[in-house]
Protein backbone atom coordinates (compact mmCIF):
# COMPACT_ATOMS: atom_id res chain seq x y z
CA UNK A 1 0.00 0.00 0.00
CA UNK A 2 1.16 3.51 -0.67
CA UNK A 3 1.19 5.74 2.10
CA UNK A 4 0.13 9.17 2.13
CA UNK A 5 1.81 12.60 0.90
CA UNK A 6 2.53 14.13 4.48
CA UNK A 7 0.31 17.38 2.29
CA UNK A 8 -2.48 16.25 0.11
CA UNK A 9 -2.18 17.94 -3.52
CA UNK A 10 -3.93 20.39 -3.95
CA UNK A 11 -3.59 23.98 -5.09
CA UNK A 12 -4.97 26.59 -7.84
CA UNK A 13 -5.09 25.88 -11.88
CA UNK A 14 -2.23 27.72 -13.08
CA UNK A 15 -1.06 28.37 -16.71
CA UNK A 16 2.24 29.63 -17.31
CA UNK A 17 5.63 29.12 -18.73
CA UNK A 18 8.71 27.61 -16.83
CA UNK A 19 12.55 26.21 -16.66
CA UNK A 20 14.96 26.45 -14.91
CA UNK A 21 19.01 27.12 -15.02
CA UNK A 22 22.62 27.74 -13.34
CA UNK A 23 24.49 30.93 -12.88
CA UNK A 24 27.90 31.04 -12.07
CA UNK A 25 29.51 28.09 -13.40
CA UNK A 26 32.97 28.74 -12.54
CA UNK A 27 35.35 25.65 -12.99
CA UNK A 28 37.73 24.86 -10.04
CA UNK A 29 40.53 22.04 -9.84
CA UNK A 30 39.84 18.96 -7.95
CA UNK A 31 41.78 15.51 -7.46
CA UNK A 32 39.20 13.88 -9.90
CA UNK A 33 39.78 16.59 -12.33
CA UNK A 34 37.59 20.43 -12.99
CA UNK A 35 34.49 20.38 -11.21
CA UNK A 36 32.02 23.41 -10.59
CA UNK A 37 32.38 26.04 -8.06
CA UNK A 38 29.02 28.05 -6.24
CA UNK A 39 26.64 27.71 -9.17
CA UNK A 40 23.35 28.77 -8.03
CA UNK A 41 20.16 27.42 -9.53
CA UNK A 42 17.65 29.54 -11.03
CA UNK A 43 14.07 28.45 -11.80
CA UNK A 44 12.05 30.81 -13.52
CA UNK A 45 7.89 31.12 -14.10
CA UNK A 46 5.75 33.29 -16.35
CA UNK A 47 2.53 33.97 -17.21
CA UNK A 48 1.82 33.13 -21.06
CA UNK A 49 1.38 37.45 -21.05
CA UNK A 50 3.97 39.47 -19.13
CA UNK A 51 2.35 42.43 -17.83
CA UNK A 52 4.92 43.78 -15.29
CA UNK A 53 8.17 46.08 -16.41
CA UNK A 54 10.17 44.00 -13.92
CA UNK A 55 10.81 40.74 -13.12
CA UNK A 56 10.53 39.88 -9.50
CA UNK A 57 14.10 37.58 -7.98
CA UNK A 58 13.00 35.55 -4.68
CA UNK A 59 15.94 35.50 -2.41
CA UNK A 60 15.48 32.59 0.55
CA UNK A 61 16.77 32.90 3.78
CA UNK A 62 19.72 31.00 5.64
CA UNK A 63 19.90 27.16 5.29
CA UNK A 64 16.41 27.54 3.16
CA UNK A 65 15.77 26.95 -0.32
CA UNK A 66 13.86 28.55 -3.80
CA UNK A 67 11.49 26.58 -2.26
CA UNK A 68 10.23 28.67 0.78
CA UNK A 69 8.55 30.60 -1.96
CA UNK A 70 6.81 28.01 -4.01
CA UNK A 71 4.02 26.95 -1.28
CA UNK A 72 3.68 26.77 2.56
CA UNK A 73 4.31 23.55 5.22
CA UNK A 74 0.23 22.79 4.91
CA UNK A 75 0.06 22.36 1.24
CA UNK A 76 -1.12 25.69 0.18
CA UNK A 77 -0.08 27.89 -2.98
CA UNK A 78 3.27 30.51 -2.24
CA UNK A 79 4.32 34.02 -3.43
CA UNK A 80 5.87 32.76 -6.68
CA UNK A 81 2.93 31.54 -7.85
CA UNK A 82 0.77 34.18 -7.15
CA UNK A 83 2.90 37.11 -8.80
CA UNK A 84 2.88 34.76 -11.74
CA UNK A 85 -0.83 35.55 -11.49
CA UNK A 86 -0.13 39.17 -10.87
CA UNK A 87 1.80 39.29 -14.31
CA UNK A 88 5.35 39.16 -13.32
CA UNK A 89 8.23 36.83 -14.60
CA UNK A 90 9.47 35.21 -11.44
CA UNK A 91 13.12 33.84 -10.69
CA UNK A 92 13.45 31.44 -7.46
CA UNK A 93 16.75 31.15 -6.66
CA UNK A 94 18.72 28.32 -4.87
CA UNK A 95 21.39 29.88 -3.12
CA UNK A 96 25.51 28.57 -3.38
CA UNK A 97 25.27 25.57 -1.50
CA UNK A 98 21.64 25.21 -0.56
CA UNK A 99 19.23 23.39 -2.49
CA UNK A 100 19.69 22.65 -5.72
CA UNK A 101 22.94 24.24 -5.88
CA UNK A 102 25.19 21.40 -4.46
CA UNK A 103 27.93 22.35 -1.46
CA UNK A 104 30.75 19.84 -1.25
CA UNK A 105 33.12 21.21 1.34
CA UNK A 106 35.85 20.80 -0.76
CA UNK A 107 35.62 22.80 -3.26
CA UNK A 108 33.19 25.25 -1.55
CA UNK A 109 34.37 25.24 2.31
CA UNK A 110 33.35 24.08 4.95
CA UNK A 111 30.11 23.70 6.09
CA UNK A 112 28.38 25.60 9.01
CA UNK A 113 26.53 24.01 11.72
CA UNK A 114 22.98 22.33 10.94
CA UNK A 115 19.99 24.12 12.01
CA UNK A 116 18.19 21.90 14.70
CA UNK A 117 14.53 21.34 14.83
CA UNK A 118 15.08 23.77 18.49
CA UNK A 119 16.56 26.50 16.74
CA UNK A 120 13.95 26.83 13.69
CA UNK A 121 11.78 26.43 15.86
CA UNK A 122 12.34 29.36 17.96
CA UNK A 123 12.77 31.18 13.91
CA UNK A 124 9.60 30.16 12.94
CA UNK A 125 7.32 28.70 15.07
CA UNK A 126 4.47 30.26 17.75
CA UNK A 127 5.75 31.27 21.04
CA UNK A 128 6.16 34.73 20.90
CA UNK A 129 3.28 36.72 22.39
CA UNK A 130 0.72 37.65 19.14
CA UNK A 131 1.71 35.00 16.93
CA UNK A 132 -1.44 33.37 15.60
CA UNK A 133 -0.49 32.49 11.71
CA UNK A 134 1.53 29.55 11.88
CA UNK A 135 -0.43 27.03 10.31
CA UNK A 136 0.13 23.76 12.57
CA UNK A 137 0.28 23.54 16.61
CA UNK A 138 4.35 24.61 16.95
CA UNK A 139 5.08 21.92 18.96
CA UNK A 140 8.43 20.00 18.06
CA UNK A 141 5.71 17.10 17.16
CA UNK A 142 3.99 19.25 14.67
CA UNK A 143 3.95 17.27 11.29
CA UNK A 144 4.16 20.49 9.78
CA UNK A 145 7.55 21.74 10.96
CA UNK A 146 8.97 19.08 9.41
CA UNK A 147 8.02 19.99 6.26
CA UNK A 148 10.00 23.38 6.87
CA UNK A 149 12.69 21.31 8.55
CA UNK A 150 13.41 18.61 6.05
CA UNK A 151 15.12 21.14 3.23
CA UNK A 152 17.05 23.21 5.71
CA UNK A 153 20.83 22.58 5.20
CA UNK A 154 23.81 24.51 6.59
CA UNK A 155 25.28 27.79 5.59
CA UNK A 156 28.66 27.94 4.73
CA UNK A 157 30.88 28.54 7.72
CA UNK A 158 32.52 31.84 6.50
CA UNK A 159 29.83 33.87 6.44
CA UNK A 160 31.43 36.44 4.05
CA UNK A 161 32.85 33.94 1.78
CA UNK A 162 29.27 32.73 1.49
CA UNK A 163 27.44 36.48 1.13
CA UNK A 164 30.20 37.51 -1.09
CA UNK A 165 29.14 34.03 -3.28
CA UNK A 166 25.78 35.18 -3.14
CA UNK A 167 26.57 38.53 -4.10
CA UNK A 168 28.07 37.13 -7.47
CA UNK A 169 25.62 34.86 -8.55
CA UNK A 170 22.57 37.20 -7.96
CA UNK A 171 24.87 39.72 -10.10
CA UNK A 172 25.20 37.27 -12.89
CA UNK A 173 21.27 36.54 -12.79
CA UNK A 174 20.57 40.35 -12.84
CA UNK A 175 22.88 40.30 -15.69
CA UNK A 176 21.03 38.35 -18.01
CA UNK A 177 17.51 38.91 -16.81
CA UNK A 178 17.57 42.88 -16.90
CA UNK A 179 16.93 45.38 -13.93
CA UNK A 180 14.74 43.43 -11.80
CA UNK A 181 12.80 43.96 -7.90
CA UNK A 182 14.73 41.94 -5.76
CA UNK A 183 13.03 40.38 -3.03
CA UNK A 184 15.09 38.91 0.16
CA UNK A 185 14.29 36.96 3.06
CA UNK A 186 16.36 36.59 6.69
CA UNK A 187 19.84 35.64 5.90
CA UNK A 188 19.44 36.38 2.17
CA UNK A 189 19.42 39.84 2.77
CA UNK A 190 23.27 40.11 2.76
CA UNK A 191 23.41 39.04 -0.73
CA UNK A 192 21.01 41.44 -2.03
CA UNK A 193 22.73 44.46 0.21
CA UNK A 194 25.98 43.52 -1.94
CA UNK A 195 24.31 42.64 -4.93
CA UNK A 196 22.98 46.02 -5.23
CA UNK A 197 26.41 47.37 -4.17
CA UNK A 198 28.12 45.77 -6.91
CA UNK A 199 25.30 46.69 -9.81
CA UNK A 200 22.65 49.25 -8.60
CA UNK A 201 21.60 49.74 -11.94
CA UNK A 202 20.03 46.55 -12.21
CA UNK A 203 17.73 46.40 -9.39
CA UNK A 204 14.53 48.64 -9.48
CA UNK A 205 13.57 48.42 -5.94
CA UNK A 206 14.49 46.16 -2.79
CA UNK A 207 12.58 44.12 -0.51
CA UNK A 208 14.00 43.20 2.54
CA UNK A 209 12.18 40.86 4.55
CA UNK A 210 12.88 40.37 7.96
CA UNK A 211 17.00 40.83 6.92
CA UNK A 212 20.06 39.87 9.15
CA UNK A 213 20.78 42.41 11.84
CA UNK A 214 20.58 44.12 13.89
CA UNK A 215 23.22 46.41 11.60
CA UNK A 216 26.98 45.26 13.20
CA UNK A 217 25.70 42.26 14.82
CA UNK A 218 28.08 40.46 17.15
CA UNK A 219 28.76 36.81 17.98
CA UNK A 220 28.86 37.27 22.08
CA UNK A 221 30.63 34.23 21.99
CA UNK A 222 33.19 35.40 19.30
CA UNK A 223 33.79 37.96 16.56
CA UNK A 224 31.04 40.74 14.76
CA UNK A 225 28.91 38.74 12.93
CA UNK A 226 27.99 41.65 10.44
CA UNK A 227 31.55 43.95 10.27
CA UNK A 228 30.52 45.87 7.21
CA UNK A 229 26.99 47.29 8.94
CA UNK A 230 24.82 45.06 7.04
CA UNK A 231 27.26 42.27 5.67
CA UNK A 232 30.27 40.12 6.71
CA UNK A 233 31.75 40.93 3.49
CA UNK A 234 33.44 44.07 2.23
CA UNK A 235 30.48 47.22 0.80
CA UNK A 236 31.40 50.24 -0.72
CA UNK A 237 30.98 52.96 1.84
CA UNK A 238 32.11 57.22 0.80
CA UNK A 239 34.63 57.81 2.14
CA UNK A 240 36.19 55.09 1.54
CA UNK A 241 36.69 52.30 4.22
CA UNK A 242 39.57 49.57 4.12
CA UNK A 243 38.84 48.28 7.54
CA UNK A 244 35.07 47.61 9.15
CA UNK A 245 36.51 48.93 11.85
CA UNK A 246 36.79 52.37 10.58
CA UNK A 247 32.74 52.43 10.61
CA UNK A 248 32.58 52.70 14.12
CA UNK A 249 31.35 56.37 15.11
CA UNK A 250 31.69 57.89 12.03
CA UNK A 251 29.40 58.66 9.41
CA UNK A 252 29.67 56.84 6.18
CA UNK A 253 27.22 56.92 3.02
CA UNK A 254 26.49 53.58 0.44
CA UNK A 255 26.52 55.63 -2.92
CA UNK A 256 25.73 52.50 -4.93
CA UNK A 257 22.77 52.29 -3.02
CA UNK A 258 21.21 55.76 -2.28
CA UNK A 259 19.35 55.56 -5.81
CA UNK A 260 17.16 52.55 -5.10
CA UNK A 261 13.97 52.19 -3.59
CA UNK A 262 14.26 50.12 -0.02
CA UNK A 263 11.65 48.35 1.71
CA UNK A 264 12.10 46.90 5.01
CA UNK A 265 9.53 44.40 6.21
CA UNK A 266 8.89 43.56 9.33
CA UNK A 267 6.07 40.85 11.09
CA UNK A 268 4.40 41.25 14.26
CA UNK A 269 6.01 38.74 16.37
CA UNK A 270 8.71 37.51 15.00
CA UNK A 271 12.64 38.86 16.84
CA UNK A 272 13.30 40.25 13.97
CA UNK A 273 11.17 43.45 14.12
CA UNK A 274 12.91 44.56 17.39
CA UNK A 275 15.79 45.60 15.11
CA UNK A 276 14.18 46.32 11.71
CA UNK A 277 14.08 50.16 12.37
CA UNK A 278 17.62 50.16 13.12
CA UNK A 279 18.86 48.63 9.70
CA UNK A 280 16.13 51.12 8.32
CA UNK A 281 17.82 53.64 10.69
CA UNK A 282 21.44 52.61 9.57
CA UNK A 283 20.37 52.94 5.91
CA UNK A 284 18.95 56.50 5.87
CA UNK A 285 21.70 57.95 7.91
CA UNK A 286 23.63 55.98 5.09
CA UNK A 287 22.08 58.15 2.47
CA UNK A 288 19.78 55.19 1.39
CA UNK A 289 16.09 55.87 0.28
CA UNK A 290 14.97 52.81 3.04
CA UNK A 291 10.92 52.70 4.17
CA UNK A 292 10.45 50.43 7.19
CA UNK A 293 7.19 48.51 6.15
CA UNK A 294 5.45 47.06 9.37
CA UNK A 295 2.89 44.55 8.63
CA UNK A 296 0.37 45.14 11.03
CA UNK A 297 0.20 48.52 10.60
CA UNK A 298 -1.29 47.31 7.29
CA UNK A 299 -3.45 45.65 8.99
CA UNK A 300 -1.88 41.97 8.74
CA UNK A 301 -1.58 40.91 12.74
CA UNK A 302 -0.28 37.88 14.26
CA UNK A 303 2.73 36.97 11.80
CA UNK A 304 6.38 35.43 12.65
CA UNK A 305 9.42 35.38 10.93
CA UNK A 306 8.77 32.71 8.34
CA UNK A 307 5.53 35.36 6.96
CA UNK A 308 5.67 34.08 3.41
CA UNK A 309 4.28 30.32 4.31
CA UNK A 310 1.78 31.34 6.88
CA UNK A 311 -1.85 31.32 6.84
CA UNK A 312 -2.05 34.89 5.63
CA UNK A 313 0.56 34.42 3.19
CA UNK A 314 -1.32 36.10 0.59
CA UNK A 315 -2.08 39.42 2.56
CA UNK A 316 1.79 39.67 3.60
CA UNK A 317 2.24 39.18 0.20
CA UNK A 318 -0.27 41.89 -0.81
CA UNK A 319 1.59 44.37 1.20
CA UNK A 320 4.64 44.02 -1.08
CA UNK A 321 2.79 44.98 -4.04
CA UNK A 322 1.24 47.49 -2.61
CA UNK A 323 4.30 49.40 -1.69
CA UNK A 324 6.24 48.49 -4.75
CA UNK A 325 2.57 50.43 -6.55
CA UNK A 326 3.92 53.03 -4.01
CA UNK A 327 7.31 53.55 -5.33
CA UNK A 328 6.30 53.18 -9.28
CA UNK A 329 7.96 50.39 -9.97
CA UNK A 330 5.00 47.33 -10.31
CA UNK A 331 3.63 48.72 -13.66
CA UNK A 332 0.04 47.79 -14.26
CA UNK A 333 -1.40 44.43 -14.60
CA UNK A 334 -3.27 45.61 -17.73
CA UNK A 335 -0.74 47.60 -19.71
CA UNK A 336 2.75 46.39 -19.64
CA UNK A 337 4.96 45.35 -21.74
CA UNK A 338 2.71 42.61 -23.44
CA UNK A 339 5.86 40.12 -23.76
CA UNK A 340 5.50 36.40 -23.84
CA UNK A 341 7.87 33.97 -22.17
Amino acid sequence: MTAEPPVPPGGELLTSRRGFFWVGTERAGYAGGLVPRGPMYVGWEAPERITRPAPIVLVHGGGGQGTDWLGTPDGRPGWAGQLVREGYLVYTVDRPGHGRSPHHPAVLGEMGSPFSYQALRELFAPGREGHTQWPGDGGLDDPLFDQVAAPTGPMLADLGAGQALDADRLTKLLESAGPAIVVTHSAGAPGGWLAADARPELIRALVAIEPMGPPFLADPHGGPVLPWGLTAAPMTYQPAVADPAELAGGRFELPRLSGIPIAVLTAEASAFAEFGPQVVEFLRAAGCDATEVRLAEHGVRGNGHGLMFERNNMATLRVVLDWLTSVGVSGSGDAGSGQTA
